[in-house]
């Protein structure tokens, strides 16, 4: 299949390449290596994937309509995978317009490319911070999510929507997958388990917002990438499907777990919850469960373990270097 993933060279995305590489597929990652953080870390993240002779990197902007449209007419495109996005819940109350020029207008030119070039499969990356403060636990891919809390979740709800419109309108079969809190190898550096896991390191004091008691469904990168595989020949119609571990760790529950995986003490700096920050997150995946096969095994003790790993691997190189 040739496939077309924005955000190939981000966290997920770059796993993800890998993984259909190693599936056979040919893949066209289209990233702009946006500098949120590290180009250079993202770049580094492609490096395998650069090897590999059914891979190509278009470096381009989702917002950039005739970029789009030229990578899809000229690759053949049978499925684009869009996990391309402006992300980040606090930057978004400090930018809205940004967020919502590359998650809204960024995934129209997308779906518009599909539309044109008759692209039958899409699926695009949702959140798990649509539910914002959702009182209704775990959360149903049925629960109204009306009611987000930040401008980046109304981007993502915005994206489903539209998604929904697309696959009515143009038999376009769409699968919107909520990711909830997705960590392991190459995690973002602002996310809390890497900047944590590198404050701590370092002797420094890591930033808790709130008591402690705010709860994230925590959910490995191994585990999300075998879900999203797992829509690839089952992308009919439209769906939406949460992607998590269904295991809420707490904040103070995870820092606890981070210092035994880094057998280092924390010093807290403890501030007032933030602005957009939802109360907890936790994964109702009875549906994906039944019509993917969907089967999330990484318990966060051991992902940590191997996430610490990577990070230190990482400090030592960029201590050689």
């Amino acid at each position: 299949m040739n496939i077309l993933l924005t955000g190939a060279a981000g966290f997920i995305g770059s796993h993800l390449c890998e993984k259909l590489l190693a599936d056979e597929h040919r893949i066209v990652g289209l990233d702009n290596f946006d500098e949120f953080y590290s180009p250079r870390t993202k770049r580094d993240n492609l490096s395998l994937c650069l090897t590999n002779d059914k891979f190509s990197l278009v470096e381009g902007d989702i917002r950039d309509r005739e970029c789009v449209a030229s990578v899809v007419s000229g690759a053949k495109i049978d499925m684009i995978i869009h996990l391309a996005a402006k992300a980040g819940v606090r930057p978004s109350i400090q930018n809205p317009a940004v967020y919502q020029d590359v998650n809204i207008n960024g995934t129209m030119n997308l779906l518009e490319a599909a539309r044109e070039y008759a692209i039958k499969k899409f699926i695009f990356a949702s959140s798990s911070s649509v539910y914002g403060n959702n009182t209704k636990v775990p959360f149903s891919e049925s629960d109204n999510v009306d009611y987000p809390i930040s401008p980046y979740a109304a981007t993502k709800k915005a994206g489903e929507l539209i998604c929904h419109t697309y696959s009515h309108l143009y038999d376009i079969g769409i699968t919107c997958l909520r990711f909830f809190t997705v960590y392991g190898p190459r995690q973002r550096p602002d996310l809390a388990i890497h900047k944590f896991s590198r404050l701590i390191e370092a002797g420094q004091p890591i930033p808790v917002f709130g008591d402690g008691s705010m709860r994230r469904d925590f959910t490995y990168i191994d585990d999300i990438i075998n879900g999203v595989i797992r829509c690839l020949h089952s992308c009919d119609g439209y769906k939406i499907y949460n992607l998590g571990e269904s295991r809420p760790v707490r904040l103070d529950q995870l820092i606890w777990e981070i210092e035994k995986a880094l057998d280092k003490k924390a010093i807290i700096n403890q501030l007032p919850e933030q602005p957009g920050d939802v109360k907890q997150t936790y994964a109702d995946i009875r549906k994906a469960q039944k019509e993917l096969g969907y089967d999330p095994r990484t318990e966060i003790q051991t992902g940590l373990k191997r996430f610490v790993e990577w990070f230190r691997g990482e400090m030592r190189n960029s201590d050689e270097n």
